[in-house]
């Protein structure tokens, strides 16, 4: 059934139950008949927004799916000539971004406040920091900011708009953002990676003194991390220069 017909079927039964109701309101006007309206009415307005909802996060999924069959797609030349197609494939991995880069802004922009549009705006983001535009980028992760709050989705997007500022320059609103992140130790993201993010913003911003403490930070308070080894280099290049 056509998208038209569905909407039309719907528009139909809506106007058919508030017809109903009101004829049972006007002809036994009693609180009890009132109620009971009111409670059908909250029904099927419940039931058709979960079935909009699920219908859209349906479509959303399935545009992000796309998206990223283009970003998993083989880098490479095409098959030899009487071999069987091995997939969608890409010359060279830019070519392979530029192309998941529209399909992610198609999926974000369809359905920009679904679980599927906010992970494919997120991946956007990404994917212009990876093409070297981090002026985009920040755009496109302060839009997940806006849309995902407190959520993964959105601490995430706070991580990746920092560095989208440090790798543009902004060193002294990275580090701002480096520090609040670092500050949250209840939250989702390691710690201890965003001490790494901050010391190296500090040492692209020239504060020497400021990333040796960072790092120390790293070594001293998480010697389990895995980017303890990471660390102690930093340090180690630090004493060298």
């Amino acid at each position: 059934m056509k998208r038209t017909e569905r909407q039309h079927l719907k528009e139909n039964e809506v106007q058919n139950f508030v017809r109903v109701a009101r004829e049972l309101y006007e002809s036994r006007r009693n609180e009890s008949t009132l109620i009971i309206a009111f409670a059908l009415a909250a029904g099927v307005a419940a039931l058709g927004y979960y079935g909009w909802r699920e219908h859209v996060q349906s479509r959303a999924t399935t545009l992000l799916a796309e998206a990223m069959t283009v970003q998993d797609a083989r880098i490479g030349p095409p098959p030899a000539p009487g071999t069987p197609a091995s997939g969608l494939y890409f010359p060279t991995e830019r070519e392979r971004a530029q192309a998941a880069l529209t399909k992610f802004k198609i999926a974000a922009d369809a359905y920009p406040s679904s679980d599927a549009g906010i992970y494919a705006r997120f991946q956007l983001a990404a994917t212009y920091m990876a093409l070297g535009t981090p002026a985009q980028a920040a755009a496109a992760y302060q839009e997940v900011i806006a849309k995902a709050g407190t959520s993964i989705y959105g601490q995430m997007a706070r991580l990746g708009l920092a560095g989208a500022q440090a790798r543009a320059g902004q060193y002294d609103q990275a580090i701002s953002a480096y520090k609040d992140l670092a500050e949250r130790r209840d939250g989702p993201l390691p710690v201890d990676g965003i001490l790494m993010q901050l010391g190296r913003a500090y040492l692209d911003a020239g504060k020497r003194t400021e990333a040796q403490q960072t790092f120390n930070r790293v070594v001293e308070e998480f010697p389990e991390s895995p980017f303890n080894g990471d660390a102690r280099k930093e340090l180690d290049n630090l004493k060298k220069t």
